[in-house]
């Protein structure tokens, strides 16, 4: 069913990509200007990801155009051979050994800058071109090296000085970067780093109980802040135990939860209002990866299975709209939840 909701998944995903890394304004640096030298273009500063509305949204548009080439090289996925060349031309000018150099030396000399949810994307886009079998996207992925490990460094001083999560649903959640970027150090090898993550979501995540389910929505979530909880608990706990912790963390959850309801969007040219398409895709996606986290037989298994295409469905309704608050970063979640279901529809019940 989720392949005929995205059945043209490959060449509108590649054309959103090639539509965005061609699009350098309107572009939001968020770069803390020291002085009037530190006034810079955004090329000049990120010559790698310089486009697509901003830094971190460039980031995950490359991501997307990765995970299409991977699987049309895979045999999952069609696409024109125009297209795909395309595709790696853009790709490979930006991620250079000699401009990712320059994104690393960005992130180390700006801690903050990022935490964790560019982070988060940046290791993501480096585990998806190390995983491929494709000899260029292990070469992008050798190139982005740097850039790993500027994170990690990052990452492991962040996570062992911070005492308190962000629990909300925008960009700088706690709860959204660490599983991620757990699963990304994981798959490269960086067990230093995914032991960072892995301790201070147990310190942060560990004891939660009794999330405020039916409060959490506002009105610029892209994030469930309590299903990104539970998605990052799946991934470090095993079945048994995290199935304990859910119990303890969602008590009562139903089919009637607003937090498994479908959610609009009345204007797609609000920038923060379209961001409610994405909490509906966000929500697909990890609702679809804890219920396969969950034991067969588990009570809550079917609800959030039952929830997760719906959810899908609504957030679709922003790649419809063309306009470009959302088709600079909706189609990578509408990817991401597309695999998730996928995944999940794979599983015993």
């Amino acid at each position: 069913m989720t392949d005929t909701l995205f059945s043209d998944a490959a060449p509108h995903c590649a054309a959103v990509v090639l539509g965005n890394l061609g699009r350098s304004y309107p572009y939001a640096s968020h770069h803390v200007e020291r002085s009037v030298e530190d006034l810079h273009t955004p090329v000049e500063i990120h010559p790698s990801f310089h486009t697509s509305f901003d830094w971190h949204s460039c980031v995950h548009m490359h991501w997307l155009g990765v995970s299409v080439l991977d699987a049309v090289a895979r045999g999952e996925e069609e696409l024109p051979e125009e297209i795909v060349q395309q595709l790696r031309t853009v790709l490979d000018a930006n991620l250079s050994a000699e401009k990712l150099a320059v994104e690393a030396g960005y992130l180390l000399a700006n801690p903050s800058w990022e935490r964790p949810y560019g982070w988060a994307w940046l290791t993501r886009l480096t585990a998806a071109c190390r995983n491929s079998e494709d000899p260029q996207l292990q070469q992008w992925g050798r190139n982005l090296a740097p850039c790993v490990d500027a994170v990690a460094e990052l990452l492991i001083r962040w996570a062992a000085t911070v005492e308190h999560p962000v629990r909300h649903g925008l960009h700088t959640n706690s709860a959204f970067g660490l599983a991620y970027l757990h699963s990304a150090f994981r798959t490269l090898g960086r067990d230093d780093a995914a032991q960072a993550c892995e301790t201070a979501a147990r310190s942060w995540f560990g004891e939660d109980r009794a999330w405020a389910a039916e409060w959490e929505l506002s009105g610029q979530d892209f994030l469930s802040a309590g299903l990104s909880e539970a998605d990052l608990m799946q991934r470090l706990l095993p079945a048994g135990e995290f199935a304990q912790w859910l119990d303890g963390f969602l008590p009562g959850l139903s089919a009637d939860s607003r937090m498994l309801a479908e959610v609009g969007v009345a204007d797609e040219s609000d920038g923060y209002m379209v961001h409610l398409h994405g909490l509906n895709l966000t929500r697909a996606g990890q609702l679809a990866r804890v219920a396969a986290a969950l034991p067969a037989g588990h009570g809550l298994r079917p609800v959030l299975a039952a929830a997760a295409e719906p959810l899908f469905q609504a957030g679709m309704k922003g790649l419809a709209s063309g306009d470009f608050m959302s088709t600079h970063w909706l189609a990578s979640f509408a990817w991401d939840a597309r695999e998730s279901l996928r995944a999940l529809a794979g599983t015993p019940a």
